[in-house]
């Protein structure tokens, strides 16, 4: 018989290497203990939330709390980086900012870069195919990071040469956020990074308030400038930094995420490569079967009760986009990767006032990428077992070593 044990105990398995690269047993068994589930024995959370309702539930409810206030003026520089975005700011700022964005970051601006991306792949397939013609070449490394660090450089203007600056402090950035701790290494690479980026970003909208271009930085200066977005540069900044980290490593981890599960099935590869409907179902079952992100955090703003739990006020909840997204009280056999299932509404991007704001990019990313890799490598293969990255909160794998066939 399994042994299921206790949430506080499934949390700590969590918190392991193990657990970070493996979590989806881990989940059965929080499953099995309730959608949701106090862990009174653990120093940072009062809960875990892994059901789908319950998780949708607390992302739609105002009174579950994400974020703070506007950051200290002595607040170190990652500190103050996170703290001037959307994504880590309480009601009315978060609305307030997330209504600048959304005046200059449309569905048409993203429906105008798909030439863009479709021009960006093949020239990377091509690039791909240069690599890969004496041997294997690794897939994370020579296209799943560079089409949407391509992407993005056309969204936000941003050189291209300065791309390759960019990488390593990502990087730390989401080793900062990442689920697990925070040791005094990775604060310092983080606070150095936000340094960094944030006067890179100074400089470059100093530039475009000079001489706009076509670029989405150049869209919210003039909406800064014009007031009708009530937006500081301090906040543009921040809010790039975040949006960059989240867009990216999203978009990165759902094109690496997708390829083990659809190597195992050439018929639907087949069928992926002519099929624009099959591609749109691909990229909606690899979110919820290995979905790039995994968890958020949330505190109770009052005692509020979900699933039948009572969550006590101030008390940190761990949501579990990942687990949600594998629960079979929404999802019949949910460990199965299945692109005909009937619901497929994953939750990975989460839902509510804070959904992902990228998530219309990183879709069209995978949509439009996917087909043209499979077209070009119809023999693509593993070469051998690609390495799971440590990180859990964003989940993808590091490195990906392929062989692109005949």
């Amino acid at each position: 018989m399994t042994i299921i044990g206790t949430a506080d105990e499934i949390l700590a398995e969590l918190q392991t290497d193990a657990g970070r690269r493996a979590p989806y047993p881990l989940y059965e068994r929080l499953h099995a203990l309730g959608p949701v589930n106090l862990t009174p024995a653990s120093p940072a959370y009062a809960a875990v939330a892994n059901g789908y309702a319950a998780v949708d539930q607390i992302l739609r409810d105002p009174r579950f709390v994400k974020g703070g206030p506007p950051p200290a003026p002595d607040a170190d520089p990652i500190t103050t980086a996170l703290s001037n975005s959307m994504m880590f700011r309480t009601e009315p700022d978060h609305g307030r900012m997330r209504r600048a964005f959304h005046a200059a970051f449309t569905p048409r601006r993203v429906a105008a870069l798909e030439p863009e991306i479709t021009a960006l792949t093949d020239d990377l397939l091509d690039r791909l195919a240069g690599l890969g013609s004496d041997g294997p070449v690794d897939f994370i490394a020579e296209f799943g990071y560079l089409l949407p660090a391509g992407v993005m450089s056309a969204l936000l203007g941003i050189p291209a040469p300065d791309l390759d600056w960019f990488r390593t402090r990502v990087q730390r950035v989401e080793d900062y956020l990442d689920f697990g701790g925070r040791t005094p290494e990775k604060v310092a690479a983080a606070n150095n990074a936000a340094t960094e980026m944030s006067e890179y970003y100074a400089s470059l909208i100093a530039a475009r308030r000079s001489k706009p271009g076509d670029d989405l930085i150049s869209a919210l200066v003039q909406v800064i400038d014009a007031g009708d977005g009530d937006l500081t540069d301090e906040e543009l900044i921040g809010n790039l930094l975040v949006l960059f980290n989240a867009s990216f490593v999203t978009t990165i981890n759902l094109l690496g995420n997708a390829i083990p599960p659809l190597l195992e099935r050439p018929e639907l590869v087949k069928a992926l490569a002519s099929d624009p409907a099959v591609a749109e179902a691909c990229v909606e079952e690899v979110l919820r079967w290995d979905g790039t992100a995994q968890l958020v955090v949330r505190t109770a703003s009052e005692d509020l009760e979900v699933a039948g739990v009572t969550i006590p006020e101030g008390g940190l909840v761990l949501v579990i986009l990942g687990a949600a997204n594998r629960d079979p009280a929404r999802f019949p056999n949910p460990e199965v990767f299945d692109v005909e299932r009937p619901d497929k509404r994953h939750i990975t991007f989460g839902a509510g006032p804070y959904f992902c704001i990228g998530a219309v990019l990183a879709r069209a990313e995978g949509r439009l990428a996917l087909p043209r890799l499979f077209q070009r490598f119809p023999d693509l293969a593993l070469a051998s077992p690609p390495v799971q990255s440590a990180g859990l909160a964003l989940r993808g794998f590091a490195t990906m070593p392929v062989v692109l066939g005949n």
